[in-house]
């Protein structure tokens, strides 16, 4: 369980590590598929570094990100394996380790930073107009879906796949 918690720390950590790289800075307008439609519409594209060597850095911190992720997942396989998990006990990991990062999402990425700290005005200021209009929760539906549906689907079939190699 400790183990399970510690991964969810570390899959929060690279995600907000890749939060930041993609918009501090690579600053590609492609990475903010998940923001709402009015704000993806008045994002300018970036073609100038916001410094030199900002988009390389960026991708590095990037990769590094990847890599976390991918490894607090072959860690959290690898353990279960280890441990001699059952399907339960995988599905119990998977979607610990999901719940914990959507909940950091809704309350780190959302409140404070989008709403807050307005971390993402800060680098695209033309969204500014946009996001005045939005309140907390205003992208409740798609986080409940990924929460109480996505989520568990999806570590269920992870859950029954790694059962089925183990």
């Amino acid at each position: 369980m400790l183990l399970t918690i510690f991964l969810a720390i570390v899959f929060c950590a690279a995600i907000t590590l890749m939060l930041l790289s993609a918009v501090a800075f690579i600053q590609k307008k492609e990475f903010f598929s998940s923001a709402p439609k009015e704000a993806q519409e008045v994002i300018q594209p970036r073609n100038e570094e916001l410094f030199y060597g900002a988009r390389v850095i960026g991708w590095t911190l990037m990769g590094f990100s990847i890599l976390m992720i991918l490894g607090a997942g072959v860690i959290a396989i690898w353990d279960g394996f280890r441990s001699g998990f059952t399907f339960w006990q995988f599905f119990l990991r998977f979607v610990l380790i999901f719940t914990i990062y959507k909940i950091y999402d809704m309350v780190c990425f959302d409140y404070f930073l989008l709403m807050k700290f307005r971390f993402f005005q800060y680098y695209f200021p033309e969204v500014e107009r946009v996001y005045p209009l939005k309140k907390y929760g205003f992208n409740i539906k798609s986080q409940l879906l990924k929460l109480f549906v996505i989520f568990p689907a999806a570590s269920a079939l992870a859950a029954w796949i790694c059962t089925l190699l183990q």
